[in-house]
């Protein structure tokens, strides 16, 4: 057990210890509104490794030609329906532990470890969510050949944002925001200053932000945008999200637990911070494969595009599109 000891503290004698909190750097602040709620957090409590919702399927032909001239019988179309699969994530805080003896030395009580893990839990918990929401986004639109523009052989223009939207189509209007690295936010910024398209280098320059189509762009570094076996050697591929609301939908299933206590029988007592809880994951036009991905499924496997099963007749019911750039 890695239990932290008074020695892996900087003490002051007389002097006032500064609190400092590690906290995450990466932009997490990319649920709802945010995010052009293409990616949303709510809560709904539910039992079981899954949670289904049904819904019917478009009749097809359902409005067709009426011959005036025919009497003969006409055939009937049958409704049907199918669901929608969400799947659970179980996750855990620590443990984290230290002697008491520990914080004695820096002049605090142990209460001050219930402080400082509870605000890094509030960073961690969403990262994870969006990171999850990330991963599979990622995956599926992926593995849908019609939906991904790839110009691996650059880097992002504000051309290859309109290409990306085309995959979409007609329905490209409902897709509200864009998700991209920084990396990739920054190509764009350098390229429309170097443009000038409709003047967007002008705007670019005064405002310091790049155009993006009247849509609103989530920046954000996540490890799931980026394929590191790159397009060549040594170089890596990143992929730019085009997403219709509810995307991804996080719904927090089980409410969070948190549980300290008193360690003894050691050399010193120790006093240990642990936690647990649970969310959904569900994304536009899926439902998760219960068969092939299994329950509380690891990282790889919510990548795995083929344990999200596309349960709609249309793509322009799936997330949205997916732009390749370099």
């Amino acid at each position: 057990m890695a239990t932290g000891k008074a020695s892996d503290f900087t003490i002051y004698n007389e002097e006032v210890h500064g609190a400092f909190v590690e906290t995450i750097q990466q932009n997490v602040e990319a649920f709802n509104a945010a995010s052009g709620n293409v990616i949303r957090l709510r809560t709904e409590e539910s039992m079981g490794d899954y949670a289904r919702e049904s819904f019917f399927d478009v009749i097809g032909s359902l409005v067709s030609r009426r011959d005036t001239t025919s009497v003969s019988s006409a055939t009937d179309l049958a409704p049907t329906s199918d669901e929608f699969i969400s799947v659970k994530r179980n996750y855990k805080v620590g443990p984290v532990a230290n002697t008491l003896d520990s914080w004695r030395k820096i002049g605090k009580d142990q209460g001050s470890l219930s402080i400082v893990v509870g605000q890094q839990m509030a960073k961690a918990v969403p990262q994870a969510m969006l990171e999850a929401a990330l991963m599979s986004l990622e995956g599926k639109l992926d593995s849908v050949a019609a939906l991904e523009e790839d110009d691996t052989a650059a880097t992002i223009t504000t051309e290859g944002l309109v290409d990306a939207l085309a995959k979409q189509g007609d329905a490209a209007h409902n897709i509200t925001a864009f998700v991209m690295h920084s990396k990739v936010y920054y190509d764009l910024l350098k390229d429309q200053i170097s443009d000038a398209v409709y003047r967007a280098n002008g705007v670019s320059i005064m405002q310091g932000t790049a155009a993006t189509l009247g849509r609103p762009v989530m920046i954000t570094d996540s490890a799931s945008l980026v394929q590191t076996d790159g397009v060549s050697s040594g170089v890596d591929a990143y992929s730019t999200l085009a997403l219709f609301p509810g995307a991804a939908d996080v719904s927090i299933s089980e409410p969070p637990t948190v549980v300290t206590d008193l360690v003894t029988g050691l050399e010193n007592i120790v006093y240990r911070f642990q936690g647990e809880g649970a969310y959904n994951l569900r994304l536009r036009g899926c439902e998760w494969d219960i068969t092939n991905g299994g329950a509380n499924p690891n990282d790889a496997a919510l990548a795995t595009a083929t344990n999200w099963d596309t349960v709609v007749a249309d793509n322009k019911l799936l997330p949205g599109a997916i732009l390749k750039t370099r």
